[in-house]
């Protein structure tokens, strides 16, 4: 069966803004879905404006990777969409965020930290170096590859450290920054694409998207997805795999909830 990709989109900027309308006629989120396609991959989209941001319960189980692009309506986002999110990575689901993403409640919340940085809008070269040949979100791309236009990112990037490093990007204006990182969640493989803004016509780069063909394929996870990933069930002193003697005092009764 084919990899099920979503590729979520804030979709407001399309809407707004006639250079980011023109660039893309389709939403940012149908070019990315129309590049995914392929006789692995089956890509839908989902926006902001949906009911529910198009990001139901069951629509998230029957989701093998979601891809996130989100820049101005970050604080639109519903906090129980999020959640639901967040649970669905911890499930296995795999997320792929991009670009302005980083500021997105669920790529906040699986980081656990500010992901905060520095930035500058002046449509100036950047450079992207490949930091890790090998790895499968990097396989048929040159050792660089350059955008003509872009808007820079730069370090300190507040992330923790990640388990790779596939990209690191140079700007024309002197600043560098971790443009390719890979996490895990959970049982959900995570990775972060810096290159995306709107008013450029980046997800248009076949480099671009050979990413996140790539990408997509890294972050699905066969498995089947885990379930009650929230639960902290107790086991009693009876039901041990091993013999043991209850000692001291205990807080809780058997049947009583322990975390809260």
């Amino acid at each position: 069966m084919p990899i099920r990709a979503v590729v979520w989109g804030e979709n407001v900027h399309e809407q707004t803004n006639k250079t980011v309308s023109d660039l893309y006629p389709d939403g940012m989120h149908g070019t990315i879905a129309a590049a995914l396609q392929s006789d692995d991959v089956t890509a839908t989209t989902a926006t902001l404006q949906d009911p529910e941001h198009g990001l139901t319960a069951e629509r998230l189980a029957e989701t093998d990777v979601l891809l996130w692009w989100g820049h101005a309506a970050h604080g639109d986002v519903s906090d129980a969409v999020a959640e639901r999110v967040v649970e669905a990575v911890w499930s296995g689901m795999g997320f792929i965020a991009l670009h302005s993403a980083h500021f997105a409640k669920p790529f906040k919340r699986l980081m656990g930290s500010a992901c905060n940085l520095t930035w500058r809008e002046a449509g100036e070269r950047e450079r992207l170096w490949v930091t890790s040949r090998n790895h499968p979100i990097a396989a048929g791309l040159p050792d660089h590859f350059t955008l003509e236009n872009e808007e820079m990112y730069g370090e300190p990037f507040g992330v923790p450290e990640p388990l790779e490093t596939v990209f690191i990007s140079w700007f024309q204006g002197g600043e560098v920054f971790r443009s390719g990182l890979t996490y895990k969640r959970g049982a959900g493989n995570v990775f972060y694409f810096r290159p995306g803004h709107e008013t450029y016509p980046t997800y248009h780069d076949p480099n671009v998207q050979r990413v996140l063909q790539n990408a997509v394929r890294w972050a699905y996870n066969p498995a089947r997805r885990v379930v009650g990933v929230n639960d902290a069930p107790n086991v009693p002193v009876d039901q041990a795999l091993e013999p043991i003697q209850e000692r001291g005092p205990r807080l809780h009764q058997d049947g009583e909830e322990g975390f809260r």
